[in-house]
């Protein structure tokens, strides 16, 4: 792990950017963060229209999160709002999704996690119905090592607070979770681990129905699985989240308002 470390430090050292360029990315605020997070995530297949929510775990003990009724690809910054730790907002002018008591059951168990992803995406829904894991056939899906548990049992919506938390305690000490005839759960200790975590599970869902759809292929060994997963996971994989940050900047600057 130490040879990683130094390589990690000596790729970002090499190409960090240059005296009077332009930063990666503008100082963004826990707000314009996750709005971008939400912007990029229904890009990646997080469009199951005004469904799905993200909790970011703030120092004081509150969270942010997207409101109820607006679609991911609207949301900006002005819009997040901030939740107390029961789930109830006290800052912002939209309501919360009443399933927020997943994330609040989530965060409550899991001190190490400081996102909280819950969605019903496009190619993550299909193989939650058919209750399969996916598995890996490329580099980009094993950008995250270890497979998602697997929660077999749908028994309603969320906001009852029995099932949603029996769906909080399926995750226990995984990174994601696919919710059976539902959708996934990721977990992050923050918004560039989320943002990578969530948008890998989607490209190896993907990626793997297509795959099998042409009769199948030979997936990655499963040490090559670990060694790449292990070192991207832990700090992201260099550059990513800024380089979609700064796409989603440009197609709509509003974001960040």
């Amino acid at each position: 792990m130490q040879k990683n470390d130094d390589m990690d430090r000596d790729l970002l050292a090499r190409y960090a950017p240059k005296p009077g360029r332009y930063a990666l990315l503008p100082e963004l605020t826990p707000q314009q963060s996750l709005a971008l997070l939400c912007r990029i995530l229904h890009r990646e297949g997080y469009n199951d229209h005004i469904a799905g929510h993200i909790t970011v775990r703030q120092d004081d003990g509150s969270y942010l999160a997207n409101p109820w009724e607006l679609t991911w690809a609207e949301v900006t910054a002005s819009d997040i709002l901030r939740l107390d730790p029961q789930g109830q907002v006290i800052e912002g002018e939209w309501n919360i999704t009443p399933a927020i008591n997943l994330h609040i059951d989530v965060h409550a168990a899991r001190h190490d996690v400081g996102v909280v992803i819950h969605n019903h995406p496009a190619w993550g829904s299909v193989w939650s119905a058919v209750g399969r894991i996916p598995p890996i056939y490329d580099q980009t899906s094993a950008l995250v090592d270890t497979d998602p548990v697997l929660y077999d049992e749908y028994r309603g919506t969320v906001e009852d607070q029995a099932m949603g938390r029996a769906a909080a305690d399926s995750i226990g000490t995984h990174k994601w979770a696919l919710l059976a005839n539902h959708g996934v759960l990721v977990v992050a200790n923050g918004i560039r681990q989320a943002h990578l975590r969530a948008i890998t599970l989607e490209w190896r869902c993907r990626l793997a129905w297509r795959v099998e759809m042409l009769g199948g292929g030979t997936p990655l060994p499963a040490e090559v699985v670990a060694a790449t997963g292990q070192r991207t996971d832990a700090k992201g994989f260099p550059f990513l989240w800024e380089a979609m940050a700064r796409e989603e900047i440009r197609r709509d600057p509003s974001v960040l308002e």
